[in-house]
């Protein structure tokens, strides 16, 4: 396939502020006293404007006290009902609202909640009135019924009330360590936060709305009991501490991707995310006895052209996983649903790129920024072959997108194969941007220096591989992924120029690394498309295009691609592909995949989180 604006490659970039601020790796963009622009044949393609529908502030940051209650004003013009409950902490493991039988009324975006009365004596199951405090949960929902929002307020007094200092999110574990973990959390306002374990007290440095707290010092594969302390709340939940390295015993650990919202109402639809299967994903994952769970992608609905928007959508997926991610360790990872853009009209179509300045609001730094990932040592693709300056920063960051983790005799790599990623994939030669499934030359570095390294590491006995995309796609993005129905053509562009390799040969490269430069790849965890499956990747595969001319790899022996991305989002059916005969256990139904490693074993176990029944079982090792 040939672009049809391939041979457009200037820049048109006229003086200016706007105009300086415009990316190298980006071509044929200009500014001028319209706003930024993109030249193209037909003229110039201007920026869309426009403002979002709704944010995460407005709705988290919409209380006051009164008389009698809480007053909400999440803006003009919401028409809607104002669900509410009290959060009996300490009832549950998982507290979660406990919602009153009658709603408030949402006016032209203001409604009421009356404490004093209405949630009074046989309704007041927290105590409120002796404790003069209390935590309410609220949910907002607009006219259509469509949820969007699940928040929390902590109230103070038994009337007149006001609002102090609320955990309005978390807390959240991650980066379990045989020592520690790290905790995370967000306020309705700055302040100093800490948790105790024990006799250990681990403070928040400075007084802040986000919060992360690494607590260290503790003792290997233990389980521990955690209090976090803000103002006057306290909130207890355990973890446990990461095994030793090379740990032997048994343990288990979960798969799943793409949750974006899905249909057929409520909370299959909470603004951006499939609350209700996940809510069942992380109940079956914390009843099966995961050590830590593994989502690689699609978290929300994306392709938003706010940063504020898109927080609350991942602010709604958080909410979702919350009640047993304050015990379950979660990692994540970026797929092509994170998406943070620009976009350009032209008459009968737009243009999409990556959203910058890429330092403050790209997809990579936005993700980040929601999240506790492990920090990377790999920055970004700057100093590539490609890179257009040497002496500035031009790509976006890599950082708690791209990273390696271990945990006992297992290791994970994440990777980010929707990297600088501009969706309008048949004007990528004209504006350059990231193709979706493309990892990049120092990303692919970085892997290979990383495999080599965990290979040489005697403790580690099985390694893992994420990335959003499937190698071999199987229904539902046969035309991407790193296919494109055979077309090695497409690749990503940078400055105007393609790079090197097409999509085919840099996922031959790829699976080079994983299979035939090492022993102890087991499997390719993959999403994006929306069912499960497992296809067999080895020696004998049909990988390649009716007269394909590029050198074709031979590989040397068999692992599996685990592909699940069925966690809640609009399902996609089987398609016909020249590795169809390797494909097994494909489903359209949700699925979580389970993990389970027995020293030297490995075996596999898929659930149906909605019926509990057992999708597929094998073994992978």
């Amino acid at each position: 396939m040939k672009f049809f604006y391939a041979q457009l490659l200037g820049l048109f970039l006229p003086m200016g502020l706007l105009a300086q601020n415009i990316p190298g790796i980006y071509s044929n963009m200009g500014a001028d006293e319209q706003g930024l622009y993109i030249q193209t044949p037909e003229g110039k393609a201007y920026e869309i404007q426009t403002e979002p529908a709704y944010t995460l502030a407005q709705f988290a940051d919409a209380t006051t006290g009164t008389e009698k209650g809480l007053a909400f004003d999440f803006g003009a013009g919401l028409e809607g009902l104002l669900y509410y409950g009290f959060i009996p902490y300490g009832d549950s493991r998982h507290p979660q609202p406990v919602f009153f039988k009658y709603p408030a009324p949402i006016r032209d975006g203001k409604a009421e909640v009356r404490i004093q009365g209405r949630l009074s004596g046989k309704y007041d199951m927290i105590n409120w009135a002796e404790q003069e405090g209390g935590t309410l949960g609220y949910r907002v929902v607009d006219a259509s019924g469509t949820l969007l929002y699940d928040g929390r307020v902590r109230f103070l007094g038994s009337g007149p009330f006001t609002v102090g200092p609320t955990i309005i999110e978390g807390p959240l574990l991650s980066q379990p360590a045989p020592d520690g973990c790290v905790i995370s959390f967000r306020t309705n306002r700055a302040v100093t936060a800490q948790v105790q374990v024990g006799p250990y007290t681990f403070p928040s440095a400075t007084p802040a709305r986000k919060h992360e707290i690494r607590l260290s010092g503790l003792k290997p594969n233990t389980l521990y009991e955690y209090t976090l302390m803000v103002g006057d709340q306290r909130q207890t939940y355990t973890f446990r501490t990461a095994p030793e390295a090379g740990y032997r015993k048994a343990f288990t650990f979960a798969y799943a991707s793409d949750s974006r919202n899905g249909q057929g109402g409520g909370e299959r639809n909470l603004w951006g995310a499939n609350a209700y299967i996940m809510k069942k994903i992380m109940a079956l994952a914390t009843q099966q006895g995961a050590s830590f769970f593994q989502f690689s992608g699609d978290l929300i609905d994306g392709y938003l052209l706010h940063p504020e928007e898109m927080d609350l959508q991942y602010a709604n997926w958080k909410r979702a996983v919350e009640p047993w991610a304050h015990h379950l360790p979660i990692y994540v990872g970026m797929g092509n649903h994170e998406a943070l853009l620009r976009s350009f009209q032209l008459e009968d179509r737009r243009i999409h790129l990556e959203r910058f300045p890429f330092a403050t609001e790209s997809a990579e730094v936005v993700f980040a920024r929601q999240f506790a990932m492990p920090t990377g040592e790999l920055g970004s693709e700057d100093g590539a072959e490609y890179d257009p300056d040497p002496d500035a920063v031009d790509f976006p960051p890599y950082d708690e997108t791209v990273y390696a983790y271990t945990y006992g005799n297992v290791a994970v790599v994440v990777l980010n194969s929707d990297y600088f990623y501009a969706p309008s994939t048949e004007a990528i030669p004209l504006t350059s941007g990231g193709v979706h499934a493309y990892i990049m030359d120092r990303q692919i570095e970085w892997l290979r220096q990383t495999i080599a390294t965990l290979e040489a590491d005697r403790k580690i006995k099985h390694i893992f591989v994420t990335q959003h995309t499937p190698c071999f796609p199987n229904g539902g993005h046969v035309g991407d992924d790193m296919w494109y129905r055979g077309n090695n053509e497409i690749r990503t562009y940078v400055s105007g120029k393609p790079l090197s390799k097409g999509i085919l040969e840099r996922r031959d490269e790829y699976l080079d690394i994983l299979i035939n430069q090492s022993k102890k790849v087991v499997a390719i965890l993959t999403g994006d498309e929306h069912n499960y499956a497992r296809t067999e990747v080895g020696p004998g595969m049909p990988m390649y295009p009716a007269g394909y001319t590029a050198p074709k790899l031979e590989l040397k022996r068999a692992i599996w691609q685990i592909n699940n991305g069925a966690a809640g989002a609009p399902y996609y059916a089987q398609e016909a592909t020249p590795w169809s005969e390797r494909v097994e256990g494909f489903t359209t139904q949700n699925a979580l995949v389970l993990i389970h490693v027995k020293n030297k074993r490995v075996e596999v176990e898929v659930l149906n989180p909605d019926t509990l029944e057992k999708v597929d079982s094998f073994r992978l090792r």
